[in-house]
């Protein structure tokens, strides 16, 4: 049975259409070509750098019979292209990822508070919100620390004018060297509600 071969190549060689015998291998029909293009190299060297492939899918094998190529097997064209083959690289790619993969490895970050819990929100936000506690619970120890290095500073600025505790000393200002105390329970009432307001919009995070 024979069958028509539609060969597509490339400037400066036309397409070529030939009848060869079904069970023509296609080695065999690239010596077909050779015959009407003398310019293409031989069969017979080591480095063939031409190939004879459908248009679609991988490249046969050299002895593949044409009847294989066509289809149901009712047809009787089969579509080749000539096509150069083309060489490999030198290699050493796989040794070049795995280096890469070692500095990539080698540059790995504790930082994850971009990540989000179970719930959705960011770690980051969490670790804000504890802090934002625990600065909320240190509040009266920073106020007494406060008013002791007022307490202190007043102390020495006494010392230093020469006043006794009982607020007596020598100047001839009867208020000077004594202590004032400023009490606003309102104040104090809203600062204290505040506080807590804060601590338990905290807790709802």
């Amino acid at each position: 049975m024979a069958t028509t071969v539609l060969v597509s190549a490339f400037p400066p060689f036309n397409t070529l259409t030939v009848s060869v015998p079904s069970d023509t291998s296609l080695i065999d029909l690239y010596d077909l070509l050779t015959e009407r293009y003398p310019q293409l190299p031989s069969n017979d060297s080591n480095n063939l750098d031409l190939v004879l492939s459908p248009h679609s899918g991988p490249i046969p094998p050299a002895d593949t019979r044409l009847y294989s190529l066509l289809g149901n097997g009712r047809e009787s064209l089969v579509s080749l292209r000539l096509i150069p083959r083309v060489r490999g690289g030198k290699g050493g790619f796989g040794s070049q990822l795995r280096a890469a993969g070692g500095r990539m490895s080698s540059q790995k970050t504790s930082n994850n508070d971009s990540c989000r819990d179970l719930s959705g929100r960011r770690l980051s936000t969490i670790k804000e919100a504890k802090k934002l506690a625990e600065y909320i619970e240190s509040e009266p120890a920073r106020k007494k620390a406060q008013q002791e290095a007022q307490r202190a500073k007043l102390e020495a600025l006494e010392k230093k004018l020469g006043m006794n505790k009982d607020g007596s000393g020598g100047s001839t200002d009867p208020l000077a060297g004594k202590k004032h105390r400023l009490e606003d329970t309102e104040y104090l009432e809203q600062t204290k509600d505040l506080v807590d307001n804060v601590k338990s919009a905290v807790s709802l995070c």
